[in-house]
């Protein structure tokens, strides 16, 4: 298969994916452009901050775009690129962007809160407490693993003591973006800077930053990293979003519309070969196409964690309801463009149709780079440059991630604090605290990832995709009680929710057999056979709670998604 080719089916269908299904999904659900949005209603200056959409853009776009779109493609490459070409496309236009735009449209005609908030208010606090106790440990298990990857791109002397200069200059460049925020974030925010001149200046300063970096590199060794990583994710939780989550995040975006610039540049003057075959089997080293292939591929084609980002942040954000599509339908659709060139970097790496050794953030820095050095550029700087764009996907997903943990702690927490006794309401304010909640979400985190998330992460995929099935049967709860059509949430969420209980079940076999055979370790797969059990409980409590009140037959009579009459009117959400 020719990689120019699939690059060009790839932008010609989810081109046609925004301005057919996207706008049908607008126009059927209802946008009211004069309508006050939650950022303007309830504007603090922290959370809710109405903002230029091509910041809310860069800011969700950077923050759903880490590693899953490279990583997953890559690795499910070994089911042929047919397969994984074939959901990325046809998931991403009916599953994910479908799901992050339901998600972002129900929090903002909810007054810009969770989708915790809407279970609660449609189905009681019980299912409400259930969802952000799954949301907080979610939030965990990402921001360890996430830490840890950043500390490893950012690892300039390895445990031999051998020094990694790519490794040191991106390191350089990525702390300096975090002090050229801070400045953008006031220029946006105090000197109300156009869209012009802030991405001129995004633009002049990402320059300067990654000059910086080349010149100037930091060595220091995974662990002194590890420290750093968590101190930056602690203040970006607590700090106001205009001031360094917002700003790093747009000022990011920058590099990686530029790295996919790049590399469909590349692509389309070099015109790979795909040395793998279109499809190689339903079975694959023991792994079976359904549901390994829907588990693997999370934020290419559809990803939970992309409701998160929607409900806890670019909700509060949206200065116009019109804005809502191109910054939620329209950045999925992007993403999915980066996980087509990923597939086609690997693609074109292979030998034989053998997939290629090492990392797949290594793959795709050295599939890219190639194709650049291949049109006159020198593959060292690519190499380095796309490494960098690399890491900034993932280290922007990560103060996001902390910031959203933090959110569902404190929410979890704030829900019922009208019934505490003045004994135990000292309690409720230290826990609801943004300090104590960013600390009770960052400390496990970072325990985590030194003592070895890699024995939970195989559970990632299938509790991310878990959150999406769950988010979209609120988001169809939702939009039947207020009267709109949700028929286009059944599908995707019928078959999401298959795909995850089938993913558990195996893993809870497996974890079984191991146990007949002998072979059971406790450390590792007595801790995956007790998440993958409570993680399926969980998922079937809260959808037979949802289910039995989507099949109500009574709607609900507010359209615009106020408090019912019988729901006390306290703010659940932070």
């Amino acid at each position: 298969m020719n990689g120019l080719v699939l690059l060009i089916i790839s932008v010609l269908v989810l081109a046609l994916a925004y301005l057919l299904y996207g706008r049908y999904l607008a126009r059927t659900w209802g946008i009211d452009p004069s309508k006050k949005t939650p950022a303007q209603e309830l504007e603090d200056g922290e959370e809710y901050v109405p903002t230029s959409p091509a910041v809310v853009f860069g800011h969700e776009f950077a923050s759903i775009a880490g590693a899953g779109p490279i990583n997953g493609p890559i690795i499910a490459a070994m089911f042929g690129w047919l397969p994984v070409t074939l959901w990325l496309l046809a998931g991403s236009v009916f599953f994910g962007a479908v799901h992050d735009f339901a998600a972002l449209y129900t929090s903002v005609h909810n007054k810009g809160k969770s989708i915790g908030y809407v279970i609660e208010l449609y189905v009681g606090k019980a299912g409400k407490r259930l969802f952000l106790i799954f949301v907080w440990l979610f939030s965990i298990l990402i921001a360890a693993a996430f830490a840890d990857i950043v500390a490893g791109t950012f690892t300039g002397i390895d445990a031999q003591g051998l020094e990694n200069s790519t490794n040191a200059s991106v390191a350089t460049a990525s702390f300096l973006f975090i002090a050229a925020a801070i400045g953008l974030g006031f220029l946006i925010r105090k000197r109300k800077a156009s869209d012009l001149a802030s991405g001129i200046i995004a633009v002049d300063l990402l320059i300067a930053c990654i000059a910086l970096g080349i010149f100037f590199p930091i060595f220091l060794p995974h662990n002194i990293w590890l420290y750093l990583v968590f101190g930056y994710i602690f203040v970006a939780s607590i700090a106001p979003v205009w001031l360094l989550g917002q700003p790093r995040n747009y000022l990011s975006s920058f590099l990686l519309l530029a790295m996919i610039a790049a590399a469909f540049i590349g692509v389309v003057f070099t015109a790979p070969t795909l040395s793998i075959p279109a499809f190689t089997g339903f079975e694959v080293d023991g792994n079976f196409l359904f549901p390994s292939l829907f588990v693997t591929i999370a934020c290419g084609a559809i990803s939970g964690f992309h409701s998160l980002v929607a409900t806890g942040a670019a909700s509060k954000q949206i200065n116009n309801e019109r804005h809502m599509l191109p910054i939620s339908y329209g950045a999925m659709l992007v993403e999915t463009l980066v996980a087509i060139l990923a597939l086609i970097a690997v693609g074109s790496l292979s030998n034989g149709g053998k997939l290629p050794s090492g990392t797949p953030v290594v793959i795709f820095a050295t599939g890219v780079s190639t194709f650049l050095f291949k049109i006159g550029l020198p593959i060292k700087m690519s190499f380095t440059l796309v490494s960098l764009a690399v890491s900034s996907f993932v280290l922007t997903t990560l103060d996001t991630v902390a910031r959203l943990g933090r959110l569902s702690f404190q929410e979890l927490f704030s829900s019922g604090s009208e019934s505490r006794s003045k004994k135990t309401a000292w309690l409720g304010k230290v826990l609801t605290s943004k300090g104590a909640a960013s600390v009770f979400t960052l400390l496990p985190a970072y325990i985590l990832a030194v003592l070895g998330y890699q024995n939970i992460w195989v559970l990632f995929g299938a509790a991310n995709q878990l959150l999406a099935a769950l988010t979209l049967i609120a988001c169809a709860l939702f939009l039947k009680k207020t009267k709109r059509r949700g028929f286009m949430l059944f599908i995707p969420t019928v078959i999401m929710l298959l795909v995850t209980f089938s993913s558990l079940v195996l893993t809870a076999r497996a974890r079984i057999l191991r146990f007949l055979n002998g072979n059971f370790h406790w450390a590792s797969d007595g801790l995956q056979l007790l998440i993958a059990c409570l993680l399926f409980i969980l998922g079937i409590l809260v959808v037979i709670s949802c289910a039995l009140k989507l099949w109500q037959k009574k709607p609900d009579p507010d359209r615009d998604g106020n408090v019912p009459s019988n729901t006390p009117k306290t703010e659940a959400g932070i």
